[in-house]
């Protein structure tokens, strides 16, 4: 396997440095949303169920002790007790929670973008040195010899397309996963709002 990625030129290597690199933050990101995946509409009940019966504290402790952004989130929102400030700390940490969840993203997308027109740079490289080849024989070249050097510069633009499209099959499942926290996050937040405003106001 080796020798036959070897035969794509010095191009492979950028590639095979943005395949590693793709793998990396793949794996990275799988154990971060495996995690957050642990932090979701049940624990959201749990909180619901404090907020309306034994209080505040107890649901703040809860989020505190439970990792997670939904968690932290809540948090904010709970341990802020005026209406105003409470809505500007949830939003705060909102923010900072999906941008965590966003992390090595934009690396995954320029990966996409780069891998293939490496590959094609590699082809074209190639393709130059083939040519390059015949003009030197004066055209006195053997067919099967003319194959083998375009196959070899061929390898690249495979490896290239492989890597990218790894790469933006990965890049659009995280951004589904944010997406879903995301939503999940609003409408936690908005709820937690909603039973605050009626302790308040005594609904």
């Amino acid at each position: 396997m080796l020798s036959f990625l070897s035969k794509g030129g010095i191009l492979m290597i950028p590639i095979i440095f943005c395949s590693f690199l793709s793998f990396y933050i793949i794996l990275e990101r799988l154990f971060r949303f495996w995690k957050v995946g642990q932090d979701g509409n049940g624990f959201w009940r749990r909180v619901e169920e404090l907020l309306r019966g034994k209080g505040k504290k107890e649901a703040l402790d809860l989020c505190q002790r439970t990792p997670g952004p939904l968690a932290r989130v809540l948090a904010a929102g709970i341990r802020n007790e005026k209406k105003d400030g409470r809505e500007k700390a949830i939003i705060r940490a909102g923010f900072w929670e999906i941008r965590s969840l966003e992390k090595n993203l934009r690396g995954l997308a320029i990966i996409a973008n780069v891998a293939p027109l490496l590959g094609l740079l590699g082809t074209v490289v190639g393709m130059i040195k083939a040519f390059r080849k015949i003009q030197e024989l004066r055209g006195a070249v053997d067919a099967g010899v003319l194959a083998g050097g375009i196959w070899e510069a061929l390898i690249t633009t495979a490896a290239g397309l492989t890597v990218a499209i790894v790469s933006l099959l990965a890049y659009h499942y995280f951004e589904g996963k944010v997406d879903e926290f995301s939503s999940l996050m609003k409408e936690s937040a908005t709820r937690l709002l909603e039973i605050l405003s009626e302790e308040e106001y005594g609904v």
